[in-house]
């Protein structure tokens, strides 16, 4: 394995995009307790949303950078693709000089792993570079949003803070209308062309960085296309002669050819995710999206019938002795799937796409055989699958309301070099560090050394990003395959009407659906029925989903959709 390489996520989980980016070479755990307490005495009203023309107002000009000229373009929708040898003596400068003012910032972000001392050459280089004196104080990710709760509740918030989407629960929408500054007098239309880097983010990440009618979020840009692929053994595949399959019928007949639980051999593990996107159910990564409109009603995603197959597809996945035991006991979520895929012990499994490249990485050393590939994503009958937009930003940083003009404009230039494209040298520094001390190159591949896996870890990315990217020296052919897969399923993807839109519900209704993911996974290991299925969704539209869904409806009617 190269020492930067990606670890492989533990499974498909909401913060799994993170191992597709710079930011996280770990696993990070499951889900936390809402948040109990704060927010801000001027915070307003903080329900709906802000899009269309109001939106327009707000919104930074967009730019296109032409520092750097990707091998493979983005199409549908994917990241921006670069395979090419890596040489540092052609890296294009995209800041020419330094923007910040000498001031310093305090900034407070999620970080995984044992965080490095404050005074180490990565902080010191980025500080240099960017002329600020950025202070971290980084938090345990996974305790992340007690920690968040407790300093959004005091008076004593630092000059920036990160939050992730998925932290955004219970009183945090209401927190960050009261806490944080409006950004759009410095970054709203052409406003943000002092900061080129920042001006290439894609409109649609700028648009979920808007919260309570203003621009307060800097954002992480992503794909919009489905990141959880269906990955199979591509080198035992070729060895037995098995076909990729092309219809759920094929799939589980392939199935039964492959699973020998004599031999130790399965052919899957738990496919819940893929069989989502197999039967074209509304995408489950956030509440909005979960949202349609069919004839003129709005839709909500467990109240479709493609829903319930997809539930009894899995089922029968399950009931047939097909998934590993690790499975079917539950274990996919606990346990690393990748080191029984690595072993053989099963042939297909979905993860995030960073698995791609991660999975080789790890193997190839020890295992020369091995080979893993994406299949594409096909429609449960076999003809073209209907997939849903994922959102393309999750991850925000937050500047404090208390803060100066000058302390604004600091946080902004250090944002304008974290969100420089791939090719420069200020993305080299922020994601690889020093080189020779952080990272070295070889026939064209950076490798951190291991004071890089210690001291360049989630920080600075945490600011902002440049527009989704996969950059892939060490393996070229994943990397091209991988743009080329989310070019292919871009082709079949569709944008619901809460598409791209920061949609704060009404409190009284942010527990309403959380029942349903426990109640899926019994219902594929046969512990539920299908019928505790369409129970709960009777009971889910008693308890408030019919009036959630007349929320929506007035919310789209005000606002428009942004399907496409």
């Amino acid at each position: 394995m190269t020492p930067n390489a990606a670890s492989p996520s533990s499974g498909p989980t909401r913060r799994s995009f993170l191992a597709s980016t710079a930011v996280a070479t770990a696993a990070v755990a499951g889900g936390m307790p809402l948040l109990s307490a704060c927010g801000g005495s001027d915070s307003g009203s903080n329900e709906g949303t802000t899009s269309g023309k109001d939106a327009e107002k707000i919104l930074p000009a967009y730019v296109a950078s032409n520092v750097v000229t990707p091998d493979l373009p983005s199409k549908n929708g994917s990241a921006l693709g670069f395979t090419s040898k890596l040489d540092l003596a052609t890296l294009k400068t995209s800041v020419p000089k330094k923007l910040g003012k000498g001031g310093k910032v305090t900034i407070m972000s999620p970080f995984w792993g044992p965080p490095p001392k404050s005074d180490n050459a990565y902080y010191r280089a980025m500080n240099d570079l960017i002329g600020v004196d950025v202070a971290w104080q980084n938090q345990d990710g996974n305790a992340y949003e007690q920690k968040l709760g407790a300093v959004l509740a005091s008076s004593n918030v630092p000059d920036v803070v990160v939050i992730p989407g998925w932290n955004m629960g219970g009183k945090i929408p209401s927190a960050i209308a009261g806490k944080f500054a409006d950004l759009g007098p410095y970054l709203s239309g052409d406003a943000v062309k002092e900061f080129p880097n920042l001006a290439a983010i894609p409109t649609d990440a700028w648009q979920r960085s808007i919260f309570s009618g203003r621009l307060r979020g800097l954002p992480m840009p992503a794909s919009y296309v489905a990141n959880i692929v269906p990955f199979y053994r591509k080198d035992i595949f070729d060895k037995e002669g098995y076909e990729v399959p092309r219809s759920a019928d094929e799939f589980m007949a392939l199935a039964k050819e492959i699973t020998n639980a004599k031999a130790k051999r399965w052919a899957c593990n738990d496919m819940k995710w893929t069989a989502f996107n197999v039967f074209g159910v509304l995408s489950g990564s956030e509440k909005a999206l979960g949202w349609n409109l069919v004839d003129g009603k709005l839709i909500y995603r467990v109240e479709t019938e493609e829903y319930l197959e997809a539930l009894e597809w899995t089922r029968k996945l399950f009931a047939a002795g097909y998934v590993h035991p690790d499975g079917r006991l539950g274990k996919s979520q606990a346990v690393d799937p990748s080191t029984k895929f690595a072993a053989g012990e099963f042939l297909i499994y979905n993860n995030d796409m960073s698995s791609w490249w991660g999975q080789q990485a790890i193997q190839q050393t020890h295992n020369p055989d091995f080979r893993i590939w994406g299949m594409d994503i096909f429609g449960h009958d076999g003809g073209d699958p209907t997939l849903y937009a994922t959102n393309p930003a999750n991850i925000f940083a937050f500047v404090s309301k208390k803060a100066s003009e000058a302390v604004i404009r600091d946080v902004l230039a250090v944002a304008n070099v974290t969100a420089a494209p791939y090719g420069t040298k200020e993305y080299m520094l922020t994601n690889y560090g020093v080189e020779g001390t952080h990272y070295t190159v070889k026939d064209g591949v950076p490798t951190k050394t291991d004071k890089g896996n210690l001291e360049v870890a989630n920080a600075y990315v945490m600011v902002a990003s440049p527009a989704a990217t996969i950059a892939r020296p060490d393996f070229p052919d994943i990397g091209k395959a991988a743009v080329e897969w989310q070019q292919r399923m871009g082709a079949f993807t569709k944008k619901t009407p809460f598409y791209g839109m920061q949609v704060a519900e009404p409190a009284r209704y942010t527990n309403l659906s959380n029942d349903f993911e426990q109640l899926e996974d019994d219902v594929v290991r046969g512990r539920k029925k299908i019928s505790d299925v369409q129970q709960a969704v009777s009971d889910w539209r008693k308890k408030g989903g019919d009036q959630l869904r007349d929320w929506y409806k007035k919310l789209l009617d005000d606002n428009g959709s942004a399907a496409s």
